[in-house]
């Protein structure tokens, strides 16, 4: 997987595809779960708690399902040529493409124009 360009290819047109407003909502809580619950898998890693890694499986799920119907509200992203491009893509955009949107202001313009209309 050719990591820098699969970064390319989610920045690109990103902005486009994330207008909907109930998915930006969705995103803005989603992501940091996601964020948290895939960071603190280390923890119960390093210091081992079943319950905590029951609770990290738990919150990576339930992101995963809160974004899943967030896009369902926006055109369907490009068919996954298999598991690992899925993992891959996924991880992509919930520790460097969803952040660098919101960092760079580009969640907040979209949901400001959405407010607008």
């Amino acid at each position: 997987m050719n990591i820098p360009r699969l970064l390319t290819r989610q920045w690109h047109g990103y902005a486009i595809h994330h207008r909907h407003r109930t998915n930006l909502l969705l995103h803005i809580v989603a992501v940091p779960l996601f964020m948290a619950a895939s960071a603190l898998i280390g923890l119960a890693a390093w210091r081992p708690s079943l319950g905590l890694l029951e609770a990290c499986i738990a919150g990576l799920v339930v992101s995963v399902a809160i974004q899943g119907r967030g896009h369902r509200l926006k055109a369907p992203p490009g068919p996954f040529a298999g598991p690992a491009d899925f993992v891959g893509r996924l991880l992509a955009e919930q520790w460097v493409t969803f952040p660098r949107f919101v960092l760079s202001g580009g969640w907040w313009r979209s949901i400001t124009k959405l407010d607008q209309a």
